[in-house]
């Protein structure tokens, strides 16, 4: 079994995944050692990148019900493959034999694979939460789950930021996740649609967790992004909650199955409207936050907007992520369908 993980841990299995694709290094491709094995291709580079790595990663109505559902699991989910990333602190595939097609995030730690995660959990998470409320085969649903899932979780052995491990143990750890929670789904709707206290703890419990994300000691785009999901998920519960108090209660006695009209030109027409209209919406609020927030940290903490290491210090990396995207999710939630409502859209 040791021997087994250590396969599946090492870059060998990405490399040849990705030559059997077609991917091959520059000046490889098309040479006489390019159907070799990749693991000759990692001579002493690959040595230096794996020792380097080992001290730092390699170089980052029931409309609301369905809502929280498939929002707050993939919130969960999503916290938990950060913090992991940064307490394991495994680094990701060695750079010979693999081929990296990303850089940014290729200065975090790989295990595990938070898209792998966030796929297994979206997907699974979203076809649960809809079998009983949409009228068709749950077969269709549920091989529509794992092919999405599992395409993501390929992509990230493409694009070589992953190992086989690491992917497996993302797309695993959702999957105990999820059948973990689902026995308290609806009772966990009930209390983010209808506790009054629910704006509070939703925006106070996940400023606490970024205050306290695990520190490094080099600077990690994973805190960052973890605010940024952690904000965005918040501002969405806020939001599903006041829609619920004041507009449409998510909880009714009806029960009842909705079926999938068929598309006609009109139809087409206005989905397209709603999604031009909410994205130019939640892409305004996100420049309008971003310039506000950054000011007023700027003149509290004496730094220029544009100076990139102030932005990374924890005192205003968490609030300028946190309060921008809280604000896109809320507004997603409450101002986009309130615009739609107005412009007929609905």
């Amino acid at each position: 079994m040791s021997r087994l993980l250590g396969t599946l841990r090492s870059s060998q299995p990405v490399a040849r995944f990705q030559r059997c694709c077609g991917l091959f290094p520059a000046g490889e491709e098309g040479s006489g050692s390019g159907g070799g094995d990749p693991a000759e291709g990692a001579g002493e580079s690959g040595a230096c990148n794996g020792a380097a790595a080992q001290r730092r990663p390699a170089a980052a109505g029931r409309g609301l019900r369905n809502g929280v559902r498939s929002g707050r699991g993939p919130q969960i989910v999503m916290y938990i493959g950060q913090v992991s990333k940064d307490i394991l602190k495994w680094p990701r595939p060695l750079s010979p034999p693999v081929v990296k097609l990303e850089m940014r995030t290729d200065a975090e730690y790989g295990m595990p694979s938070t898209h792998a995660m966030a796929a297994t959990a979206i997907s699974f998470s979203f076809l649960i939460a809809t079998t009983n409320q949409y009228k068709y085969p749950f077969e269709l649903g549920l091989v529509a789950a794992f092919v999405f899932s599992t395409l993501v979780c390929l992509s990230r052995l493409y694009t070589g930021m992953h190992t086989v491990l690491d992917v497996i143990g993302g797309a695993l750890i959702s999957a105990v996740l999820l059948v973990l929670l689902y026995p308290a789904w609806d009772t966990i709707d009930h209390l983010l649609l209808t506790s009054p206290f629910c704006p509070l703890l939703s925006i106070v419990v996940p400023l606490v967790l970024c205050y306290n994300y695990p520190k490094l000691d080099y600077y990690s785009p994973t805190r960052g992004d973890t605010t940024t999901i952690l904000g965005a998920g918040a501002g969405a519960t806020v939001g599903f909650w006041l829609n619920n108090q004041y507009a449409v209660p998510a909880y009714t006695s009806e029960n009842f199955q909705l079926g999938f009209p068929l598309i006609t030109s009109k139809m087409l027409a206005v989905v397209l409207a709603r999604f031009f209209v909410g994205i130019f919406i939640v892409l305004l609020t996100r420049r309008l936050m971003k310039s506000v927030v950054l000011g007023m940290l700027g003149y509290r903490y004496k730094f220029p907007i544009g100076d990139l290491e102030a932005r990374r210090r924890l005192e205003v990396e968490v609030p300028y992520k946190f309060i921008t995207y809280s604000s896109v999710g809320f507004s997603a939630t409450v101002l986009v369908p309130l615009l739609h409502g107005l412009l007929g859209l609905m």
